[in-house]
């Protein structure tokens, strides 16, 4: 049986204008042999929401480079729980102070990457996720 490609949706959420990495993050997560939609900028929450379950993804990852990571995070998981698909794995990146990482974690969010972070590490935790979904 053929091993299930595991589907990724990036996202930069609220008014930040750099992308860069996580541009960076779609290529090297495709490399991966992951699946990668990339919503592009300035997406709400409720967009990020309706695109994840439209598009049957494993995993949302939101970078967030703009400081509003303690707003728009919750909402995404608070909206996944409203529409019933806790099961898609959250996780983010960009510059989140130390303060705010356990906050955020206790929300739901599953893991989050700092700048410095590999790629191989991100594909790492993916995988890892998945395969203990799956067990």
């Amino acid at each position: 049986m053929a091993e299930k490609i595991i589907r990724v949706l990036l996202a930069k959420p609220g008014l930040d204008g750099h992308d860069r990495g996580v541009r960076v993050i779609a290529k090297g997560l495709r490399d991966a042999g992951m699946e990668v939609i990339y919503l592009g900028l300035h997406q709400t929450p409720e967009d990020i929401v309706e695109a994840a379950i439209q598009e049957d993804v494993d995993v949302i990852g939101l970078s967030s480079l703009a400081g509003a990571h303690m707003t728009i995070f919750p909402k995404v998981i608070e909206l996944l729980k409203e529409k019933n698909a806790e099961d898609i794995l959250i996780v983010g990146g960009g510059i989140i102070p130390e303060d705010d990482l356990k906050s955020l974690e206790d929300q739901g969010v599953d893991k989050l990457f700092l700048p410095g972070t590999t790629i191989t590490e991100i594909a790492e935790f993916i995988r890892s996720k998945m395969d203990s979904r799956a067990a």
